[in-house]
């Protein structure tokens, strides 16, 4: 049984690259109740790559995830930016 839900969408975008790539993570029940690590990752508006890990206890799932997100931050991912719109748009 998960505790704790985790869900993670980070993006890196640079344009001068023509890079725009997504990394997904989230810690989903499997169905013997163990804790699955769900990895989803490629060029943003692809199907990209999938790769589950299975393990016996959530903490060791959590141990991975929070590696995995330290990785991807120290490589430049972070939040999906927002599009801010135009205050004359708010009529």
């Amino acid at each position: 049984m998960i505790a704790q839900r985790y869900q993670l969408y980070v993006e890196r975008t640079d344009a001068s690259k023509n890079m725009a790539r997504y990394y997904a993570m989230s810690i989903e029940p499997n169905l013997f109740g163990e804790a699955c690590l769900i990895r989803r990752w490629g060029r943003i508006g692809a199907k990209g790559q999938r790769r589950e890990h299975h393990f016996r206890r959530e903490e060791e799932a959590v141990r991975l995830f929070l590696q995995l997100l330290r990785k991807r931050r120290s490589r430049g991912y972070g939040p999906k930016p927002h599009i801010r719109q135009d205050a004359s748009d708010d009529r």
